[in-house]
């Protein structure tokens, strides 16, 4: 049976293990408290290519995946609005060999400017292939400005151009890699059979020397709309807070080589650990998580209108959106004003009329299950843990607070959040001449 204990370095590594006395393999998680929201807006991109570059070498060790590859492992990382994680999967009898390759690149990456110009010919060449060269590649692009011009959040992850990625220098990766790639930014979990005394032992061997460092202040994020709860006022930062424009209703229209009219309605939601966010996630899972889904049944099996249609929140830690995205069969103002009508009155419905009893059963029932298997992957398990160590909670905590969400609390919710004055709209056309505008 798995046990978790924790431990913590002077420097500031916080430090989470998940022991499983049967597992032969060990995940070993390492996620900085670093995202895309903590870009400099003149230059975008530059935590996604980061984390290409922690790839490239260090002082030390010229080939971090090398030796891995070597002592039977593997490694891949991700990079959100929020964080930038990395992991490595390996036999858990090399598990020190993880070790020693990641606290390595913490102290002492190479900043070779060989590993810069490949890694941002990768990135470069992964952003036209993602955003230009495929069928509704920028849409997140259009949907960013849209809903969250003038803050940390107004571009996607990959960057708002290419070319500001080409732009990079050593001297900014240097900055970027000093002001947040620290072990008082950093947490380490990992997950597999060895003890907590072992890994304590190897933890302090490799990373005790490594220098805590000054990491730069966060502006906040807020919506100015007062349904949500301000930030306590000790929250705010020397850099200000940044308020989205996302508080009022706004038509975006754009066209392209698709096949197909998109629609997205964005409106705010709640960061991650304000009031609402839960209700927020729980109103989309109603609208379209699996078939017995009200979307799915109803416009998708119950109408002609659509080719797709989806619910989805951001989930972001500071204020973010709830997104309804929907690829219509038909091109054209008629079946776009169709469109709109059939979501409106699904929304509708829930700000009026609460979710019965059976339904919101079966949607938590569905969340918790879900989160429940996917805790049975070691990966999974070892980056949730480190993201409750990060926010000072544990899974129970999150289970908790989904349960605790009722269909009043559900309705009032939705009624505060999918309010017409507050949409972002997004249409994005195929290129056809003569295509008469809806809004």
């Amino acid at each position: 049976m798995a046990e978790t204990f924790r431990f913590a370095l002077p420097n500031g590594l916080r430090v989470v293990l998940d022991y499983h006395p049967t597992a032969s393999m060990a995940v070993v998680n390492t996620l900085y408290d670093v995202g895309a929201r903590d870009e400099h807006p003149g230059h975008r991109g530059m935590a996604h290519l980061f984390e290409h570059l922690m790839f490239g070498g260090s002082v030390n060790i010229p080939d971090f995946d090398a030796p891995l590859q070597s002592a039977g492992g593997m490694s891949n990382a991700w990079t959100s609005d929020d964080y930038t994680n990395f992991y490595d999967i390996i036999p858990v009898h090399n598990i020190e060999t993880a070790l020693w390759l990641e606290s390595d690149r913490m102290l002492s990456l190479s900043f070779s400017e060989k590993a810069l110009e490949v890694q941002r010919s990768v990135v470069v060449e992964e952003f036209k292939q993602m955003c230009l060269n495929r069928p509704y590649g920028d849409l997140s692009h259009h949907l960013h400005r849209l809903c969250f011009s003038g803050t940390p959040y107004a571009t996607p992850v990959i960057g708002d151009t290419f070319e500001s990625i080409e732009r990079t220098t050593n001297e900014d990766v240097k900055h970027w890699f000093h002001s947040h790639y620290a072990p008082n930014n950093a947490i380490l979990s990992v997950v597999g059979n060895i003890t907590p005394d072992r890994l304590q032992q190897l933890v302090e061997k490799w990373y005790a020397d490594i220098p805590s460092r000054q990491i730069p202040r966060r502006a906040d994020i807020r919506f100015a709309d007062d349904w949500l709860s301000p930030a306590p006022a000790d929250t705010v930062t020397n850099a200000g807070a940044a308020t989205a424009t996302s508080t009022g209703a706004a038509t975006a229209i754009v066209s392209g080589n698709v096949p197909n009219t998109l629609i997205t309605i964005a409106y705010p939601m709640p960061g991650y650990g304000q009031p609402g966010y839960e209700a927020a996630d729980l109103i989309t899972d109603i609208l379209a998580n699996g078939k017995s889904s009200r979307f799915y049944r109803r416009l998708l099996t119950g109408s002609d209108m659509f080719a797709s249609v989806d619910a989805s929140i951001t989930g972001t830690d500071y204020p973010g959106i709830i997104m309804i995205t929907a690829t219509l069969l038909r091109n054209g103002a008629q079946a776009e004003a169709e469109a709109f009508s059939a979501i409106s009155s699904e929304l509708q419905q829930l700000t009026t009329i609460e979710v019965g009893e059976a339904e919101l059963t079966r949607t938590l029932n569905r969340v918790e299950s879900n989160r429940f298997f996917a805790m049975l992957s070691p990966l999974e398990k070892a980056q949730s843990l480190a993201k409750c160590e990060l926010k000072g909670e544990t899974q129970a905590d999150i289970t908790a607070r989904y349960r605790a969400v009722s269909a009043p609390m559900l309705r009032d919710v939705a009624s505060r959040l999918l309010r017409p004055e507050l949409a972002r709209t997004l249409i994005y056309r195929p290129k056809v001449e003569g295509y008469a505008p809806f809004v």
